[in-house]
């Protein structure tokens, strides 16, 4: 199954002639995917097999171009991609044969590499979020956080650009889905405490800054990449949110539409260990779910297939 098969447009039916060609665009160009959905006036329902009804994902409507710079009102394929992630890891999901799989490694059994697993990913398990914590930078649409809370996830932390209409999608978003009704187990964690705030990457006197250095387990940013000048701005923010302890990890996916030497650059093993991090794992998968070595430089990529790759990375403190 296609990562965007679970993606399907509510609201209005299309009358704008660009709606159309839009909306005809898999047909036109059959391996062409589109990796942006919604819009402001048509919203998204997410369903999922394992969920026991459909989300309801709101998109923000920027009111100017420094809002519209965001690129917050749509849904991107890295946030399909981790929710989808978090799902396998935590309910012990096999897709292997479908879309955006979690993989066993190269430390599985000799049988699971035998059955398709691949050696490249990181295990599915490692993306099992029950009883943890987990901050989402950059969130848009919170389909990721709103994931991990509907799994198991003790706290979930929210964030985006303070802009008012952004933030006010997200806790609309998130006070839709979050709701016990729609967790596979029908309950929430107890004690769940789910939030919703402003953060500027980078911004660290901001009140949830302030209030949450070194506090979770996880730290979650889905196609953040594609602003080469803010990619210091986004590691002091995973640095200073990110826990101390072994276990902590920081999940960063992107997709190579914007080109691969924009997101490559983030990864830098020098300027990672400068925050004290490192790459644990990063590898490649495309929208069926097939995975490759991640690479520096391919050369010429043709768009369309660059389009159907993201990269998926795993940063540990360097200890």
């Amino acid at each position: 199954m296609s990562l965007i098969a679970r993606i399907a447009l509510t609201g209005p039916p299309a009358e704008d002639p660009e709606d159309f060609f839009c909306a005809s665009l898999s047909v036109i160009f059959p391996d062409d995917v589109t990796n942006q959905h919604g819009d402001s006036e048509h919203g998204l329902l997410y369903t999922s097999p394992h969920l026991p009804e459909p989300l309801n994902i709101s998109l923000a409507e920027p009111s100017g171009d420094t809002e519209r710079e965001l690129f917050s009102h749509y849904l991107w394929n890295s946030s399909l991609m981790l929710a989808e992630t978090i799902e396998a890891g935590t309910l012990g999901l096999d897709l292997s044969s479908g879309s955006s799989s979690s993989l066993p490694s190269q430390s599985q059994s000799k049988l699971s590499q035998e059955n398709g697993a691949s050696p490249i990913a990181s295990p599915a398990s490692d993306f099992n979020i029950t009883g943890l914590s987990t901050i989402e930078l950059g969130a848009g649409t919170a389909l990721p956080s709103i994931m991990s809370a509907l799994l198991g996830a003790h706290r979930v932390v929210v964030t985006d650009y303070p802009a008012p209409v952004v933030i006010e999608t997200l806790r609309r978003n998130v006070a839709v889905n979050v709701q016990p009704s729609l967790a596979p187990s029908g309950a929430l964690a107890e004690g769940q405490v789910v939030e919703v705030e402003g953060h500027g990457w980078g911004e660290l006197d901001s009140p949830v800054a302030q209030a949450n250095k070194h506090a979770f387990d996880r730290v979650m940013a889905a196609d953040c990449l594609w602003m080469p000048w803010q990619h210091a701005n986004l590691l002091r923010s995973v640095d200073w949110f990110l826990g101390q302890g072994p276990t902590a990890r920081a999940w960063v996916i992107a997709g190579f539409h914007t080109g691969r030497d924009k997101l490559s650059r983030f990864f830098v093993k020098e300027t990672l260990a400068e925050k004290g991090l490192e790459v644990e794992r990063i590898w490649e998968r495309d929208c069926d779910g097939k995975d490759r070595e991640w690479s520096w430089d391919r050369g010429i990529e043709d768009v369309s297939e660059r389009k159907r790759w993201l990269v998926i990375a795993v940063l540990r403190r360097v200890l």
